[in-house]
């Protein structure tokens, strides 16, 4: 009988703690060192690769995707030596798809020729905007030129590029969008990530925005009024949203971030990461030590697990819910309720279509393109008491 993972797949992530610099919006678990010892961090992985495949054999692997942190800092060898141990433990998918994100500026032609005769097959590049005053303003190190030089480089060597840029920004009327969307639809070749500027705390602008020193912020119907001509100039170049912040060409949709939205199961591996395992027919959370010291330490010692817990019907249930409804094409309502035990409150479901929130039948419940803007609120109307 097949397991409920095996609807959504199965992923390894693994995630590469460095970068050259700390961007001031950015509050993923990533540093800045003098120098790495790349050797010691590839005999670490290594390590919790063979351990993960000791727990988990014999599974179809979906993907892999190199995140960060800034991967593209880390040798082509050392990929190359990842990629050969995880296909030895494995079997893996006719279309793995194994993704490696990157900056522009540390992009290098011969680099990317190493990363591909690695493996790898998809690059996410972190362009993020295409104005250099922006860029500056974000704490990038590359400039636009830097960004479209990566870009040419990393399309002369992979079939799949996507590209991240981030909108509602400081200063940034709804024409400057418009016609930077229109720019980065240009140079897209399948796949870009589109994500609204949000203020994390923790964060240099969180501390700054707290302070009443970041100024400029879009009021927020002007950032809604992004998020929809988003939406109808993606729609109109042929790359539809299929996620809220992601959209692609047909065919083109990251494999490895479907694992997720569709609650597959994933491996994380490295500082900090996440990970959802089933054992024993028990979905399980795991979470590694998030400092890099204290990660190397546990992998050195064949454990860098510092959290591996059991995962209740209903805590999965609302995990299904919190990912699959981020996608276009939704969730199957019977497979929440296997999952928690219960069907989803009747009572909401039809609350929510009668305002256009969501679409709803016996085999499917998708978020309407009114409702995404309001996921939040739909989630709490579906989740809560």
């Amino acid at each position: 009988m097949a397991e409920d993972w095996q609807q959504g797949g199965f992923g390894l992530y693994i995630h590469w703690p460095f970068c050259q610099a700390k961007c001031p919006y950015c509050d993923f678990n990533s540093h800045v060192v003098a120098a790495i010892d790349q050797t010691r961090w590839l005999n670490a992985y290594l390590a919790e690769i063979d351990r993960y495949a000791t727990l988990v054999p014999g599974r179809v692997l979906t993907s892999v995707f190199f995140g960060g942190g800034t991967p593209s800092l880390m040798e082509p060898e050392i990929v190359a030596s990842i990629i050969d141990r995880v296909r030895r433990h494995w079997p893996v998918a006719n279309d793995l798809e194994i993704t490696l994100e990157a900056n522009p500026g540390s992009v290098e032609a011969g680099r990317f020729t190493g990363y591909a005769q690695a493996g790898v097959n998809r690059v996410s590049m972190g362009v993020q905007a295409l104005n250099d005053t922006d860029l500056r303003r974000l704490g990038r190190l590359h400039t636009v030129a830097d960004a479209r030089r990566a870009f040419d480089i990393a399309r002369s060597h992979f079939d799949r590029v996507s590209f991240d840029l981030i909108y509602a920004r400081q200063d940034q009327t709804l024409d400057d969008w418009r016609t930077e969307l229109s720019q980065a639809l240009e140079m897209a070749v399948d796949h870009l990530s589109l994500y609204q500027l949000t203020i994390e705390q923790g964060t240099a602008f969180g501390d700054r925005y707290n302070a009443g020193k970041l100024r400029g912020l879009p009021v927020e119907d002007l950032a809604a009024d992004m998020y929809q001509a988003t939406q109808e100039i993606c729609d109109t170049a042929g790359m539809p949203a299929y996620e809220i912040s992601n959209h692609a060409r047909s065919g083109a949709e990251s494999r490895h971030n479907r694992v997720y939205w569709r609650y597959g199961d994933y491996i994380g591996i490295g500082p900090g990461a996440h990970g959802r395992l089933t054992l024993d027919g028990a979905r399980h959370a795991t979470e590694q030590w998030r400092l890099p010291g204290k990660w190397m330490q546990h992998a050195e010692a064949n454990n860098a697990d510092e959290v591996i817990s059991p995962l209740s019907g209903e805590e999965q249930a609302a995990e299904f819910l919190l990912m699959g409804l981020r996608l276009v094409e939704g969730v199957d309502p019977t497979r929440f309720e296997k999952l928690a035990g219960r069907p989803l409150p009747v009572e909401k479901l039809a609350y929510l279509e009668e305002f256009g929130m969501i679409d709803h039948g016996p085999s499917h419940l998708r978020v309407t393109g009114q409702g995404r803007v309001l996921l939040n609120a739909v989630l709490e109307q579906l989740l809560v008491g």
